[in-house]
């Protein structure tokens, strides 16, 4: 298959197709075992990395990404910038690309920052997050991890646990899985922040098997899934003021997968968080067999690597 990502922003998880994903599992497959192959072929090449919202493990990965890769970063500081004058994005943007970036990769926190800065840029340029919108380079190397603990995506049962209404990882991840076979979801949340019913209405739409169930079920459902990917509630999502905060309170203190609730699960369960993980796994869980969260977390850096490689070289 011909690289299919060049000059190609990424957006949303919507916008490719299976193969196109296995193509780029396998790409970043391929980077993470010769790692060493791939030292300078960005030698020349500049990656802008633009992070208006906290970042640990994404905007460090974009980067060491492109360092392993030979490429230069152009560190771009939102708290130091004109953005504090009053400058809007879109001028930002306009401005960066006056100095000749190869590829741009944006964090924000409102919904649509990644399409509208795509329609400004002519280079690339990578969703890392927008809002409660997408964030297609999570869900792809949460597929490149399910892949290489799994051997395969089709198949099987996942259970997807945690914040299911705002969390943008959680729908990238089941979008992503309807383009796989026979693939079951168990989502797993309270009650305040169950699946969206729209959201719902599109898997259904897709032929998505899937079931719901609230937090009392959760060691239920941990004993009948091959991948059980935990999220945090995240209070930065939940409204501002006294009851955003008292429906955050609320939820998050009953929250929590203990290491006593994985007696009796499959020998071969994994068990997956995007991090940071705060009250909602317990720490003695690290140290079981099922845990599989940092080895996730650095996966990061292959698929991230694949990408920025794939869409600025032909």
């Amino acid at each position: 298959m011909e690289n299919c990502f060049f000059k190609r922003d990424v957006i949303s998880i919507e916008n490719f197709s299976r193969e196109e994903l296995d193509y780029l599992l396998d790409y970043a497959a391929e980077l993470k075992r010769n790692s060493s192959k791939f030292k300078e072929v960005m030698n020349g090449k500049v990656l802008v990395p633009l992070f208006f919202e906290n970042s640990t493990r994404t905007s460090m990965s974009f980067k060491m990404a492109m360092h392993h890769l030979g490429g230069s970063v152009l560190d771009f500081d939102t708290d130091a910038s004109s953005l504090k004058k009053g400058e809007t994005l879109s001028d930002t943007l306009k401005m960066v690309e006056g100095y000749f970036p190869d590829v741009v990769v944006l964090r924000h926190s409102k919904d649509g920052a990644a399409q509208l800065a795509a329609d400004i840029l002519s280079v690339p340029l990578i969703n890392a997050g927008d809002g409660q919108n997408q964030h297609p380079t999570q869900t792809m190397l949460d597929l490149f991890s399910i892949k290489e603990a799994k051997g395969e995506v089709d198949n099987l049962e996942i259970g997807l646990v945690g914040d299911l209404k705002y969390g943008r990882t959680v729908h990238s991840l089941a979008i992503a899985l309807s383009k796989y076979k026979n693939v079951k979801i168990y989502f797993v949340s309270p009650e305040s922040l169950k699946v969206p019913q729209s959201f719902l209405n599109e898997l259904r739409e897709k032929g998505v098997i899937f079931f719901e169930y609230g937090l009392e079920e959760l060691e239920n459902v941990a004993k009948k899934v091959d991948i059980l990917y935990v999220t945090r509630v995240q209070r930065e999502r939940f409204p501002e003021g006294p009851e955003g905060e008292e429906e955050y309170q609320k939820v998050t203190s009953r929250y929590c997968l203990k290491k006593a609730m994985l007696d009796g699960v499959r020998a071969n369960l994994k068990i997956m968080h995007p991090l940071p993980k705060v009250d909602e796994i317990e720490i003695s869980v690290d140290s079981t067999p099922y845990a599989y969260y940092f080895e996730q977390a650095s996966n990061g850096i292959h698929i991230r690597k694949a990408l920025l490689y794939l869409t600025t070289t032909k």
